[in-house]
């Protein structure tokens, strides 16, 4: 590592429980906050277990509560406490968060579809927009960065958050980096002001552990 890169692993949060229908997940500032699965618990564990011998220097994690679940048992492994990032939460889904979202891909909604060929989640009515994604994505990233150089640190965030990481890193199109697998580790390096992606979606930790969702929670 180049003196005064900073390593991040980004952590996709373990499984939330189900969406059950006609009742939505309790909101956070208009985003739905459920918490994790039996599959999820069982997650966060094995992401634990593979990164607790690693010299992590800080573990962040958002402002929804399946990515502090997931951060629990690695922070305790660590003797760190988790630092809240607010701004590195989901992607706003508009008029289909608290659950509405997943309902609607596994009907694979016309408007399901239409955001997948235009690779802009604010097809979606009300959701956000590419635009605001990036600025405050990027800001919470050149934050986390400013405040780690030269250290390895590890980011529990989410599907589309990752996803949208990982194409800036790479100049792919928006959607390239989509559908990462819960409690997988994806991993980035910024030097000199760049990102360098150098992993995505692994999961040998997760052998043992069942897991059905593939669709942003």
């Amino acid at each position: 590592m180049p003196e005064g890169a900073t390593d991040i692993y980004l952590v996709r949060h373990g499984e939330s429980r189900a969406a059950i229908e006609g009742e939505l997940f309790p909101l956070v500032n208009g985003q739905g906050d459920p918490e994790l699965s039996s599959e999820g618990r069982a997650q966060a564990l094995a992401v634990a277990e593979k990164l607790a011998s690693f010299p992590i220097d800080a573990v962040y994690v958002t402002n929804l509560r399946r990515t502090l679940e997931t951060a629990t048992p690695l922070c305790k492994r660590l003797g760190l406490e988790p630092i809240e990032e607010p701004d590195l939460r989901e992607v706003h889904l508009g008029d289909w968060e608290g659950g509405v979202f997943r309902a609607k891909a596994f009907e694979n909604d016309p408007l399901y579809q239409k955001m997948q060929e235009q690779q802009r989640w604010d097809v979606i009515p009300n959701a956000e927009s590419s635009e605001s994604l990036k600025l405050r994505i990027g800001s919470a990233l050149s934050r986390l960065i400013k405040e780690n150089p030269g250290k390895l640190v590890v980011a529990v965030v989410h599907g589309g958050v990752i996803g949208h990481i990982l194409s800036e890193a790479s100049q792919s199109r928006p959607f390239a980096f989509s559908g990462s697998d819960n409690g997988s580790i994806s991993r980035i390096v910024s030097i000199e002001g760049k990102l360098i992606l150098r992993a995505f979606n692994q999961t040998d930790h997760l052998q043992s552990v069942a897991s059905e969702s593939h669709l942003p929670t």
